[in-house]
């Protein structure tokens, strides 16, 4: 299969003051992300808030992104879901509507506690879809799912027949490299950590991400990776060490899907509110937050 080479950016959903979703924001924001250097979109997911939304909305997002972005851009749908029959309904939809690819993180509930538990969600979904890439989302703080991913390869390997890789966002960069490293890179490993892109770089072999903080500093995100290509090690030090401030200033402020969206309005798109039971930064947090950012010249680096 295909690897991903360059960043993925994982959209917020826009939404209306009611907390509606609001579709109308979606060409723009595909617009500034293609303009800043993502590859793609991996939307609702985690950033997009994918595990609040009924499945009638994830359908209709994955139809506007799908409508937005241009021939050779990336959609891939976060299909997961705690009722596996949706997750393949959601699944057959992206493969109908031309997605690139689609992915899925363990349910929050029942927490998956056992490989083997993890490889039978993956290929029920995984199913629903069988000419797409399928990629596992390894997010274990969202979803307690805490198994070892070297053992999770091996034992999906050869079982899903459209297994691409995994999105792997923890902080483990040894396993990361060992799971890039299994049967010579025969999977694709996705760096989902923005704050530690360098590092799967200089390990020797990271070709592609999905991130956050891309929605709104995706300039410089990108930017570490051409220096990198470029062996201008300093410079990509520089752009990781500021894409690492930015992520100081977002932690103050409950995290990238409530303060990272908020940034988005900053910048000239907003896309309002998180829904519940997100708590949404007040106005005074957005001025306090908004200063953060100045002080580390954020606004003359961001995307545009």
């Amino acid at each position: 299969m295909e690897k991903i080479k360059g960043l993925i950016d994982a959209p917020f959903t826009p939404m209306l003051p009611n907390g509606e979703v609001n579709y109308e924001p979606i060409q723009a924001y595909a617009d500034l992300l293609v303009r800043n250097g993502l590859k793609g979109v991996f939307i609702n997911g985690s950033s997009g808030e994918g595990y609040l939304l009924s499945d009638e909305e994830r359908i209709k997002l994955a139809e506007c992104w799908i409508q937005a972005v241009p021939k050779d851009f990336k959609v891939i749908v976060h299909v997961g879901s705690t009722c596996v029959k949706a997750s393949r309904k959601l699944a057959a939809h992206a493969a109908e509507i031309g997605a690139w690819g689609i992915g899925a993180m363990a349910t929050p509930f029942p927490k998956i506690g056992r490989i083997e538990e993890l490889v039978k969600y993956c290929q029920e979904i995984a199913s629903g879809a069988p000419a797409l890439p399928f990629y596992y989302y390894h997010i274990p703080a969202f979803n307690g799912a805490y198994l070892p991913m070297t053992s999770f390869l091996a034992a999906v390997d050869g079982v899903i027949p459209n297994f691409a890789g995994i999105k792997y966002t923890y902080e483990s960069l040894y396993e990361y490299n060992q799971c890039r490293l299994y049967k010579n890179g025969k999977y694709d490993m996705l760096h989902g950590q923005d704050e530690t892109l360098l590092p799967s770089l200089a390990m020797g072999g990271a070709q592609g991400g999905i991130g956050g903080t891309t929605n709104y500093n995706g300039r410089e995100l990108v930017g570490i990776l051409n220096a990198w290509a470029a062996g201008d090690l300093e410079t990509a030090r520089e752009k990781q060490n500021f894409a690492q401030e930015v992520i100081n200033v977002i932690c103050h402020y409950r995290g990238n899907i409530v303060a990272g969206k908020r940034i988005m309005k900053l910048i000239g798109l907003d896309l309002g509110p998180n829904r519940i039971p997100f708590q949404n930064m007040t106005d005074q947090e957005e001025l306090q937050m908004k200063s953060e950012l100045e002080a580390i010249h954020f606004f003359d680096r961001c995307n545009k």
